[in-house]
């Protein structure tokens, strides 16, 4: 009898990536397929962040509705991973008895072995330790390529930025060796991926060894970028800080690297970019947008914000709002502050009341959406090489592309050959989410 496998995935997109691992694995070891439900499945897995407030709580609400669902169909199994498993470990199942299985982040490769012990012994598994690059060499090759594919490079950050709590969830910085990922991109091209996302907690300090010696991200760019039928290369996350120039240079050398960067800068006040740990300030940040800018002049900046951090006046949050105003963001994830256990910040006085946060908040993202949309509102008229990513979300009768500058594109066409193809479209409607238009021959 076949088994199934749901999968529900919080956070950024190196838990993305590590679900799909996570199901390649269960698929192979197990024989598991994918289910279209939560209550068919027979292996519920919830792959956990734990960057945002009350992130453990919302990790144990959705426990209580899975239990409900193992009321009925006793034999079904609960596994938790990602950053919050590896933050409470056997706490989890302390409070939440219907968990069988917990896993961290650098220990997901061993999921196939905790499921299959789980349901010989029935007792509990637990497994949050830190084995660096272990589980790289236990991932199957897919038979097909997807139009984009994530390439994790290097795990961990050594930066221990005041609110974040990803160094003690993820581990150390420890990056690949080129060979490794090179050999990872190359099979990924051979089955049809034509863009490849290179993925890092602080991507552009990967200090992976080539024959040995140690390179840059800029070097592994360079190298991608020569492997046949790669056409599109991009990266996340990237650390002010870490921005070295020969990054900044490649962008001159290397047309596949697309022109979007995501660049998170949180706060637009030198003095709370000291107390967050962020190691630049605002002059240094606006050079390095502007240097970017002067080799690519079409480049998009997407940025993270943090509002209302603990002591941040009303002065401060518009210094914010004039980097904002200067850079031009093209999109943004921003959130109110919330302390996060274990970090430096979560001892500093919270005295920023809810109701500002939320007010600067406000203020914050009705601007960027501006921004955003007078960006997109600029692209009518052209016409945008893409690559094609598949069926739109919402219209079957619909492709999905994405340009250069990291805008999402639907065209009319039910041609399904195009999925994975370049092709040019030109833009025809600005929408908030998205730009309209039309297949070009």
């Amino acid at each position: 009898m076949t088994k199934k496998l749901f999968i529900k995935t919080h956070g950024c997109q190196m838990n993305e990536y590590d679900s799909a691992k996570m199901f390649d694995l269960l698929e192979e070891k197990e024989q598991f397929e994918l289910a279209k439900t939560e209550d068919e499945a027979d292996l519920l897995i919830l792959n956990t962040c734990s960057i945002r407030e009350k992130a453990q709580e919302k990790v144990f609400h959705q426990i209580g509705r899975w239990r409900k669902i193992k009321e009925k169909k006793p034999n079904l199994k609960i596994a938790i991973g990602g950053c919050v498993a590896s933050q409470e470990g056997e706490k989890i199942i302390k409070r939440a008895p219907a968990v069988d299985i917990v896993f961290g982040p650098q220990t997901l490769h061993k999921l196939p072995e905790l499921y299959k012990e789980k349901n010989k012994t029935d007792i509990n598994q637990v497994d949050i330790s830190f084995p660096k690059l272990e589980k790289f060499s236990h991932f199957p090759t897919k038979a097909t390529g997807e139009p984009s594919a994530f390439v994790s490079i290097i795990e961990g950050c050594n930066k221990y930025c005041s609110f974040c709590v990803v160094p003690k969830t993820r581990g150390h910085e420890v990056s690949r060796t080129i060979e490794d990922i090179l050999n990872e991109i190359s099979e990924l091209a051979d089955k049809g991926t034509r863009e490849i996302h290179l993925l890092g907690q602080n991507v552009n300090n990967f200090k992976g060894t080539l024959m040995g010696e140690k390179s840059s991200l800029a070097k592994l760019i360079e190298l991608t970028a020569k492997i046949d039928n790669i056409e599109r290369i991009r990266y996340t996350t990237s650390h002010p800080h870490e921005f070295k120039d020969d990054l900044v240079e490649v962008y001159d050398r290397v047309p596949e690297l697309v022109s979007h960067v995501h660049l998170p800068v949180q706060s637009g006040s030198d003095r709370i970019l000291k107390l967050m740990r962020r190691r630049y300030n605002i002059e240094k940040y606006l050079s390095l947008v502007e240097r970017i800018r002067q080799i690519r002049p079409e480049m998009s900046f997407s940025s993270d914000f943090i509002v209302g951090f603990p002591g941040e006046t009303k002065d401060e949050f518009m210094d914010t709002m004039n980097v904002i105003n200067e850079v031009k963001f093209d999109e943004s994830f921003s959130f109110i502050y919330s302390p996060r256990p274990n970090t430096t910040a979560s001892d500093m006085p919270d005295d920023v009341s809810e109701e500002e946060k939320k007010e600067r908040l406000n203020i914050l993202q009705n601007r960027l959406n501006q921004l955003s949309f007078g960006f997109s509102r600029k692209k009518v008229g052209s016409i945008q090489s893409c690559l094609v990513y598949g069926q739109s979300k919402r219209d079957p009768g619909q492709l999905q592309a994405r340009t250069i500058c990291n805008r999402v594109v639907n065209f009319q066409s039910s041609d399904i050959d195009l999925v994975g193809q370049m092709i040019n479209i030109q833009i025809n409607e600005a929408l908030p989410n998205c730009l309209r238009g039309s297949l070009q021959n």
